[in-house]
């Protein structure tokens, strides 16, 4: 795949559908100029309002991923938005004569094809890259699933899926390039359960649905009165489960094609970020809601800091405060003097340095036999080290103090022991108003980040 911009040399359309609408319409691919990304514009509202596929405007996720913008909503977007990304096309206009991408197989074959018979040509840009240098992971117990992205040369997916069936038992999908994705993945349909189904029907939410929407699974007993009226329903002649727990209404294609076609959602949410990924993601039981906001996390979590120092560090340059000058700004002392150095300091940024040594006060008591150092104290560490910065910003800052009003989002990725040198690298995420002060906080040993942290703080005048 080429490592330039690419979009399509002729406008295409594809006819159908809406699965959870019942509309019919179309909706037209048309080339896009480099560094435009793919947008959806939806040609029956006045104005012809345009929605970006970016994940920020995702505003629905219950049975498909949607995405709203100024009151205007474009609805099931994954299947269309994966086959562009398995295809490498990233600027595309997509025109919509409807509120919902037409449903066909409920895979992503059709658009493939369609983007394809259009030629796909390359432009004269470079294609832009989200490279993940730390692991992401994303959990939820509650819902059943995790996600997590680590460092890659490449864009790789692993997708389980474990629904606690027998129909459908523990299932695995792969891909690990996206030459691929044209033959092995976009063929692969959606499914439902049984149940699942009738619920939809008797809601009306599938008013567009038809049995060669989606591969059907029952894993349940089912009458042939049952089976009559589904045929009634879908206009079949006869309805009825096959051997291996599905309708009769298709043949799978791939043995695990609901785990492929998971897969398949995951490419499509994820390409919401905008640019291509750089990293192996692995999703355990992925869904729309799962993966948009996995990806928002992403998102958060790659943002280009604004002067955030990232390893290598050089600790031998003289410090810009030394342990005797910090004592003179921060009011703790030993053993809770937690920080020894600083390294750099800027209006925006600084860098403290602690070395752990087995002579610290708190390894008598906690994990004695594997020392290791409290999560807590390094958030004070961090919390020092922002304190100096903070600081720094008045002009006399011997008459000051710094209260920590707030710590969000404290991650601790690896244990810090005894003969570890940490990091502390902090910088401002907004401007400091009214004595408050808002930070960011990445902690390293070596290249590796061992804690991580948002800060909010208030200088105040000693009494």
């Amino acid at each position: 795949m080429t490592d330039n911009q690419c979009t399509i040399k002729n406008v295409i359309s594809v006819e159908g559908t809406g699965l959870h609408t019942g509309q019919q319409g179309k909706i037209t691919f048309n080339p896009a100029p480099v560094n435009h990304g793919i947008k959806f514009r939806r040609t029956d509202i006045e104005g012809q309002p345009i929605i970006e596929a970016d994940v920020d405007h995702v505003v629905d996720t219950s049975r498909g991923t949607t995405l709203g913008k100024n009151g205007a909503r474009v609805y099931t977007i994954e299947h269309v938005l994966a086959a562009a990304t398995g295809l490498g096309v990233d600027n595309l206009l997509i025109d919509m004569d409807m509120d919902e991408i037409p449903i066909r197989d409920g895979s992503a074959r059709y658009f493939v094809e369609a983007l394809e018979s259009a030629g796909i040509e390359e432009q004269n840009a470079a294609r832009e890259y989200i490279v993940i240098k730390h692991p992401v992971h994303f959990k939820n117990e509650e819902k059943g699933f995790e996600l997590s992205i680590e460092p890659c040369d490449i864009f790789k997916v692993d997708v389980k899926i474990d629904y606690g069936t027998e129909v459908l038992n523990t299932q695995h999908a792969s891909l690990d390039d996206l030459t691929k994705f044209k033959n092995e993945i976009a063929p692969c349909r959606t499914f439902v359960f049984l149940h699942e189904l009738e619920f939809l029907l008797k809601n009306n939410l599938i008013r567009g649905g038809d049995l060669s929407n989606a591969i059907v699974f029952v894993n349940r007993k089912v009458s042939q009165e049952e089976l009559d009226r589904l045929a009634d329903l879908f206009k079949k002649p006869k309805v009825k489960v096959k051997d291996e727990g599905i309708l009769n209404n298709l043949d799978l294609h791939f043995d695990n094609e609901p785990a492929r076609h998971k897969l398949l959602d995951v490419i499509g949410d994820l390409s919401l970020l905008g640019k291509r990924i750089k990293g192996h993601v692995k999703a355990f039981r992925p869904g729309h809601y799962a993966n948009t906001e996995f990806a928002k996390l992403i998102k958060e979590q790659t943002k280009k800091p604004i002067m955030l120092k990232e390893p290598p560090f050089d600790l031998n340059q003289p410090p810009v405060y030394d342990i005797i000058q910090i004592q003179k700004i921060l009011p703790h002392r030993p053993p809770f003097l937690l920080i020894d150095k600083i390294i750099e300091l800027s209006d925006k940024h600084i860098l403290g340095v602690k070395n752990v040594t087995m002579n610290e006060h708190y390894f008598v008591g906690h994990f004695p036999e594997e020392p290791v150092m409290p999560g807590v104290l390094q958030i004070e560490a961090m919390a020092q080290t922002g304190g100096i910065f903070v600081l720094h910003s008045v002009p006399d800052p011997e008459n000051y103090i710094t209260y920590f009003l707030k710590i969000e989002e404290a991650k601790f990725r690896h244990k810090v022991v005894p003969g570890d040198t940490i990091v502390f690298a902090l910088e401002l995420t907004s401007p400091i108003r009214r004595g408050i002060c808002n930070m960011r906080g990445i902690a390293y040993v070596g290249d590796k980040i061992v804690t991580e942290g948002k800060l909010m703080a208030q200088i105040a005048k000693k009494h």
